[in-house]
């Protein structure tokens, strides 16, 4: 895994060349392949088709069955689709179910632009983090997800579209999580994928800013994922950095007929809060929906991910959201956010 600096900079170098004449001045990574940004349209920003709970040091891609998967979940991408998404951002890490070959047969079947990650997962007491990563230095964990961007994963030929890390979701970091975030400073350097990190509370979401700027990335470059959890003066004050807010956990799946709506009302509150504000342009929606299982037979329950469009887009409406302020949080805001593109401070 061991490359020299200066030779590691040339191959990227000319991968990033090649991917921005392929794809034009800016792009996105799918699973597919390199697309324009243009092309990225109205997205979901934060989903999961497949799931994986065994842990690290048992999951593999013979827990489950790649066709049954495909088959489950494409009637949901194809739902989605027909509502007018053209994009969706499949959160699932290494270890904890990712398959880039369900991911580009479904993104083929469905007409998506589906993206998939690199990266560690060290949230959940860290049981999706590989043994070799608490060894490791944070500069051979980014080569290793460095190489994802430039060969492929697990030789699918299928390449990340962003880095997707977690970390603890309260409190100061751990030494672990403090490497992973180095580690995703070091491969956004390299590759200008945008790091994406599962979390939740203020000070963890501060922590990681902080750790970005000392290694000279732009807060341009990190999405406070499940920034739902933290608080509204600190969602501005990160917004106001220049980093993304995502509110990624819109579920209205409650019985209408009994009036439960979920969590639709904080959600058009807290979104109302912020245009307020003015950082709208730093917000980003999704449902976290989905979540094949692969230890539930036929996987278990399934969430859909029509929520946004079927019922909070309608209720923004209702509330006085312009069609130019909607546009700009399902199409325009993803696309600026997923741009492979080096963010420096």
């Amino acid at each position: 895994m061991r490359i020299t600096a200066l030779a590691l900079i040339v191959v990227m170098a000319l991968s990033y060349i090649s991917c921005r004449e392929e794809a034009g001045e800016n792009f996105i990574m799918t699973v597919t392949g390199p697309v324009s940004v243009s092309e990225m349209g109205q997205s979901l920003t934060h989903e999961h088709v497949l799931v994986d709970w065994a842990g690290a040091d048992s999951t593999g891609y013979h827990r489950w069955n790649r066709d049954s998967v495909v088959m489950r979940v494409l009637p949901f991408l194809q739902e989605i689709k027909q509502l007018g998404v053209n994009s969706f951002v499949d959160c699932s890490p290494a270890y904890l179910g990712r398959d880039p070959f369900v991911l580009r047969d479904l993104a083929e079947k469905s007409g998506l632009a589906i993206l998939t990650n690199t990266g560690y997962y060290g949230a959940v007491d860290n049981r999706f983090i590989p043994l070799h990563a608490w060894e490791e230095s944070a500069v051979d964990i980014a080569m290793r997800w460095i190489d994802e961007y430039e060969n492929g994963i697990d030789g699918s030929g299928v390449k990340p579209g962003f880095i997707k890390i977690g970390v603890k979701e309260d409190g100061a970091l751990s030494g672990l999580h403090r490497k992973l975030v180095l580690a995703a400073a070091i491969t956004h350097k390299q590759t200008g994928l945008t790091i994406k990190s599962h979390t939740v509370g203020d000070i963890p979401a501060f922590e990681q800013i902080e750790i970005l700027l000392q290694e000279g990335v732009a807060p341009s470059a990190f999405i406070w994922t499940h920034a739902q959890g933290g608080s509204l003066d600190k969602q501005v004050e990160a917004a106001g950095k220049g980093a993304w807010i995502s509110l990624d956990g819109v579920n209205t799946s409650g019985s209408r007929e009994e009036g439960d709506t979920g969590n639709l009302n904080w959600y058009v509150e807290r979104l109302a809060e912020l245009k307020n504000a003015g950082v709208l342009d730093r917000v980003l929606l999704s449902h976290d929906a989905g979540w094949y299982d692969a230890g539930e037979p036929n996987g278990g329950g399934f969430r859909s991910y029509t929520g946004i469009h079927l019922h909070l887009i309608p209720a923004l409406r209702e509330t006085g959201f312009t069609e130019g302020e909607i546009n700009q949080l399902i199409t325009v805001n993803p696309a600026q956010a997923f741009e492979v593109r080096v963010r420096m401070r």
